[in-house]
């Protein structure tokens, strides 16, 4: 995957087009970031659905690099919480309550990102962890 088919991921996930981000997936990837575990199209779907009726999330690409096999990236997920998403709500739906956010608050995360790419370029595993 190269910077500008990445791009079209980034901008497909910024404006919340879950069927085109999970078309860059293979079958049996593994999305997990912070408590969160996603094995699934639907199971994507449910949540980025429910986070996003309460936040408006962006990703803002800092650094790139790629191989075949490979994407690595930093970047900054920016997330404003247009209405609070209380924990409980989150509880209710099997979620960790770290996602809990007030209305107004605004967070600014900087990231490295990496996602393992099959011999088709489908991503198969994605994983990031907060930037220093």
């Amino acid at each position: 995957m190269n910077r500008a088919e990445y791009q079209t991921y980034a901008d497909a996930f910024n404006s919340r087009n879950y069927d085109a981000v999970y078309d860059f997936y293979a079958d049996d990837v593994k999305i997990s970031f912070f408590g969160i575990d996603l094995h699934s199209r639907e199971e994507f779907k449910r949540f980025y659905n429910l986070l996003h009726a309460h936040v408006i999330e962006t990703l803002t690409i800092s650094k790139f690099a790629s191989s075949p096999e490979l994407v690595a990236l930093e970047g900054t997920i920016r997330v404003e919480a247009t209405k609070t998403l209380p924990a409980s709500t989150l509880e209710e739906a099997g979620l960790p309550t770290t996602f809990a956010i007030e209305a107004g608050q605004v967070l600014e995360m900087p990231q490295y990102i990496h996602y393992h790419l099959n011999e088709a370029g489908k991503i198969t595993s994605v994983g990031c962890t907060l930037a220093s």
